[in-house]
């Protein structure tokens, strides 16, 4: 029913029924309703304001599209159709509700342009959103290091005991992430913040539409300049994806490690009961699903990314129905990093540190070997033969089951005599951390310095 009003003058009957069920896309246009009515308004502002609309008429259908938005609103069901989107189902329902004057709404644009203006639209309100629930996040990962800034933490590199750091320090690391990610979504926003409604099929309108008009009304920064890419571009849309998937990683990588923190084995957080969940057959488990579910959930929106890719690779000019397959992806990258950035934010609001645990893993691993390196470097000392020295040393201390700061003075200067009696002082998670007092090291000082900052940017 619905094609023939829309294209069906050059076709002697409709799609089939299978052609249907592939092609069709209202279900998944729904979250585009309030961005299509708006352009809507705008395009019949316009055809008033080019003298194509009476002032009247105008009026009818700026009431007609309001009271279709608040009917959705109230019973979308019962509005849709065998429609074969959103665009042509308010088509459709404008046509029912004013007679013929709803056949002039879509004089001078087209699917074209409207869908990727109402596109557009979409990512400027979730970019947005996204960045509100980045901040949020970001909020309680500073609320977490300032709680416990004085708490020293196994750093780790390959999963290995690496060097001592404070837990704060490590939590900050993932807010510089979130504050790259942040950045991207300005960025996407920016993008996406072109207004195309005019360009019409591929070659701009015959009317004289007022496109500088256009987009005050619709309260975008510029104007695409060329109406062939205006309808073809999707690179904002990349974009988002881009930015999506990259924030989608940083949450696994963070989703990772509270799965292993939160494992028996090191036993170091407890998540709270609402953010996990037990086994059908052993009753004593304790799972981190949500955190895995995230981490699981960062690859669909990694694969949404390389669809995009493969999709627009290969697609000459201008609008192809190829196209139409953007939207799902981006809806369901979208809703996915909005869920994962509130689940994230929850999971750390429930959990429990659990500082005796980590106490107990800082001897092991010999994480202050680098620590006596250095200070045979202040002795004058190569560090390459600092380095070798200290080699030779740890494989004692393993030797005798002992950490690097119980061996006694006469042992360690078995190894190399300039070793003196100060080097206990050198040998301590304290000493190590507080000689980190580089920008942006994990010194106390340091990391109380970012804190500060940070808060004077999201607090």
């Amino acid at each position: 029913m619905s094609d023939k009003k829309l294209w069906g003058g050059r076709f002697e009957g409709g799609l089939s029924q299978a052609a249907r069920d592939f092609s069709y896309t209202l279900e998944s246009d729904m979250k585009l309703l309030d961005f299509d009515l708006q352009v809507n308004q705008v395009q019949a502002q316009l055809l008033h304001e080019a003298g194509i609309l009476s002032k009247n008429e105008n009026e009818i259908l700026q009431k007609t599209l309001i009271e279709l938005g608040e009917d959705f609103k109230k019973d979308a069901a019962s509005l849709m159709s065998d429609d074969e989107d959103i665009h042509s189902c308010v088509e459709r329902l404008v046509t029912a509700r004013c007679g013929e004057l709803g056949k002039k709404l879509h004089t001078g644009k087209s699917r074209n342009d409207q869908v990727i203006t109402d596109v557009r639209f979409y990512v400027k309100q979730e970019s947005a959103a996204l960045q509100d629930g980045i901040k949020m996040l970001i909020q309680r990962l500073m609320y977490v290091a300032e709680t416990h800034q004085d708490l020293i933490f196994p750093g780790f590199t390959h999963f290995q005991v690496a060097q001592p750091v404070l837990f704060a320090h490590h939590c900050l690391a993932y807010v510089e992430m979130l504050k790259r990610d942040l950045k991207r979504f300005q960025a996407v926003y920016d993008a996406a913040d072109v207004c195309p409604l005019g360009a019409a099929a591929m070659a701009g309108n015959n009317y004289g539409l007022d496109r500088d008009r256009a987009r005050d009304l619709l309260n975008f920064a510029s104007l695409t300049a060329n109406s062939m890419d205006a309808v073809s571009d999707r690179d904002f849309i990349y974009d988002a994806l881009s930015a999506a998937n990259l924030c989608m990683l940083h949450l696994s990588r963070l989703a990772e490690e509270l799965v292993l923190w939160s494992s028996d084995l090191l036993g170091f957080i407890r998540l709270g009961d609402d953010y996990s969940t037990g086994s059908s057959i052993m009753p004593q488990k304790k799972n981190p699903d949500i955190a895995e579910l995230i981490r699981g959930k960062s690859a669909r929106v990694s694969a949404n990314l390389t669809a995009l890719s493969q999709m627009l690779k290969a697609l000459p000019l201008t609008y192809n129905r190829d196209l139409q397959e953007d939207k799902p992806l981006l809806f369901h990258s979208v809703d996915t990093l909005k869920s994962s950035l509130l689940c994230m934010e929850g999971m750390l609001r429930s959990m429990d540190i659990n500082e005796p645990a980590i106490v107990a893993v800082m001897d092991k691993g010999y994480s202050l070997a680098t620590e006596l390196a250095d200070y045979l470097v202040k002795k004058g000392l190569p560090f390459r033969d600092c380095h070798h020295i200290c080699g030779q040393i740890v494989r004692h201390a393993i030797a005798e089951k002992k950490a690097l700061q119980d061996l006694s003075l006469a042992d360690l200067q078995g190894f190399c005599a300039q070793i003196e009696d100060d080097v206990f002082d050198i040998l301590t998670f304290e000493s190590a951390l507080a000689s980190k007092a580089v920008y942006g090291g994990t010194a106390p000082k340091q990391v109380a310095f970012q804190l500060k900052k940070l808060k004077e940017e999201f607090l």
